[in-house]
């Protein structure tokens, strides 16, 4: 199991995303979440209404969701643009994904439409919690590389996702899981 738990600049609770570990790959490190799983943040709650898989990569100041067919709004593709992402094993076979949200956001829809979201909640965020301008360059500069690449249909944004999520059905409907460790990226093991 894998415990995604997203937080704010300023420590404030995100969201928590519980889902499966399916595997790495060059791009980095797949987690499943199936249709009906519970994801929370403060102030919210709801059971998915599709399945997806998640990506954590090697590199990049990004984690991209996947969603297969049945989401809602016809969404595919949200990229969240993250930073400080870190896996620390709280016991055996479960670990905990975490990593700072930085309001900004690439999504992708079914006929193509690829546009950045949330741009509103980044101009208010970064003065309310005393964003650096370090940060604000280095989150700024990867929306653009990601929505980059999103529009021009580039891996691992297009033509990767549905093995992974073919390979989460196939284990869901088998009830046969991994229990590979995820390399260290940061965080403890202990």
């Amino acid at each position: 199991m894998i415990v995604a738990r997203n937080r704010k600049w300023d420590g404030t609770a995100h969201w928590v995303v519980p889902g499966a570990y399916l595997g790495e790959d060059e791009f980095g490190w797949w987690v499943y979440q199936a249709a009906g799983a519970f994801c929370s943040r403060p102030g919210a709650a709801f059971h998915t209404r599709s399945h997806n898989a998640l990506l954590i990569p090697r590199e990049g100041d990004w984690v991209a969701t996947f969603y297969d067919d049945t989401h809602p709004g016809d969404v595919r593709l949200y990229v969240d643009m993250a930073v400080g992402h870190e896996f620390r094993r709280i016991r055996p076979a479960v670990t905990e994904f975490h990593m700072v949200d930085m309001d900004l956001d690439v999504i992708l829809l079914a006929d193509g439409t690829a546009y950045v979201d949330d741009e509103d909640e980044f101009a208010e965020r970064r003065v309310s919690m005393h964003y650096p301008a370090w940060l604000v360059e280095a989150t700024e500069g990867a929306c653009r590389r990601v929505l980059t690449a999103v529009q021009a249909e580039q891996t691992p944004f297009t033509g990767v996702a549905e093995r992974w999520l073919a390979r989460g059905l196939a284990a869901t409907a088998a009830g046969v899981w991994s229990d590979e460790w995820i390399p260290d990226r940061g965080g403890n093991d202990d």
